[in-house]
This record gives structure tokens, C-alpha cells and sequence, in this order.
């Protein structure tokens, strides 16, 4: 993998502009904050969102992948304020959950997801090396 950073750019914070990589591709469609049985824990918009990485984490982990081979994220949130301000949260579990910060990563605030009480769900796309 190869992050792709053009000269004279800033350093994007928590996400990186473009990668490049080759592989065997895996598609992961958006996990959300509930269990693998289809159970809410919380309501808390961090906890939500550690869960739905952990979600991504176990469904790579099936394909033999691993968190490093996450290529790209798609994050959709309820609410850009509430996201916001559970940052340090956020940030905290996508270290603990996903290590690195070289994903190229956008985030989307949307009006309702189909689970009502759904905070947060993220799709990604991973690459592993053959």
C-alpha cells in the first residue's frame, strides 16, 4: 500500500488523501453499532461507532484480512454535531479497533440510516496483498 500524498499538501489529520494498493479486493457493506446478532448495546454515539469497526474488523478477519488492509472507509452519521463532539472518543476506539490513519476516509451526515437507532454506520473497502 502506498498513501498518496501530493507535494506541497498538508498532512490530512485522521485520514489520508488517496491510497494505492494491489491484491485480492474486499468489499464490506456499512456495519453499524449493534452486535453480531443484531443487538444495540448503547445509544452513545462513540460506543456505536467502536462497535461498527469492530464489526468491520470481524467480517475482514473472515476474508483473512486484517485492519492495515482497509483501503477506504465510508462513514455515515446521523448527526455531524454529535459526531463531532465524541471525536476524542472516536478517534480513541479507531486506534485501539483499527491502529492506523491510512485509509482515504469521508464522512457524510445523513438524515436517518435504516436501523432507527443506528448513530453511525461505516463501509469500507480493503485490499489484501496476494
Amino acid at each position: 500500500m502506498k498513501v498518496l500524498l501530493p507535494p506541497g499538501w498538508a498532512q490530512p489529520k485522521g485520514y489520508a488523501n488517496g491510497v494505492t494498493a494491489s491484491g485480492r479486493t474486499v468489499f464490506i457493506a456499512g456495519m453499524i453499532g449493534w452486535d453480531g446478532q443484531g443487538v444495540f448495546h448503547s445509544d452513545d454515539f462513540a460506543e456505536q461507532a467502536r462497535l461498527a469497526l469492530q464489526n468491520v474488523v470481524e467480517v475482514l478477519k473472515e476474508a483473512g484480512g486484517k485492519p492495515e488492509h482497509i483501503m477506504r472507509m465510508t462513514w455515515y452519521v446521523t448527526d455531524k454535531r454529535e459526531y463531532l463532539a465524541a471525536g476524542r472518543e472516536v478517534g480513541r476506539a479507531f486506534r485501539e479497533v483499527i491502529g492506523c490513519y491510512n485509509a482515504a476516509m469521508t464522512a457524510v451526515e445523513v438524515t436517518a440510516l435504516m436501523e432507527d437507532r443506528a448513530k453511525v454506520e461505516i463501509e469500507c473497502t480493503a485490499i489484501i496483498p496476494e
